[in-house]
């Protein structure tokens, strides 16, 4: 067991996430997700697992660890719901409170049209499947970078 690192972040998780560079991007996905066929296509190859767990609380864990790009505009994506683009489910409310709370200010989704997702998500470094059972809890999260304390903020 390691300190103040999520129990949900498991050697294979926290390897990938520490493998990533800044801009490369995770994606959190839910069980409707394709995630072993879309993860074979990603940098790592291969799908990575945090079954049982919401994808809002695998949100808390991924970002409690991973820093969210500030050199773009939108850091933080959702899955479109089909036919309505202006819709936010319960599940990605909830996620958006994780993203939220984790950056310590608002990092407001942007919408990602289903097809277009799953392209995006082919090209991540990573895909990481969650048990959840509501539709639309996938996500794309763009890797930043942590600056020391005492480093110049551009």
């Amino acid at each position: 067991m390691l300190k103040n690192i999520d129990p949900l972040l498991n050697a294979d998780i926290l390897h990938a996430l520490c493998a990533m560079g800044h801009g490369d991007e995770v994606v959190i996905c839910d069980a409707n997700f394709p995630a072993d066929s879309v993860a074979r296509q990603t940098v790592l190859g291969r799908v990575l697992r945090l079954d049982g767990v919401s994808s809002p609380r695998a949100v808390r864990a991924v970002l409690s660890v991973l820093p969210l790009d500030t050199f773009v505009d939108h850091p933080a994506e959702r899955m479109q719901v089909v036919g309505d683009a202006a819709a936010l489910p319960a599940v990605q409310r909830e996620a958006q409170h994780e993203v939220d709370a984790a950056e310590g200010r608002a990092v407001p989704f942007a919408s990602v049209e289903r097809f277009a997702f799953y392209a995006r998500a082919k090209q991540a470094y990573c895909v990481i499947a969650t048990g959840e059972t509501r539709g639309y809890g996938c996500f794309i999260f763009k890797k930043g970078v942590q600056l020391a304390p005492d480093a110049p903020q551009n």
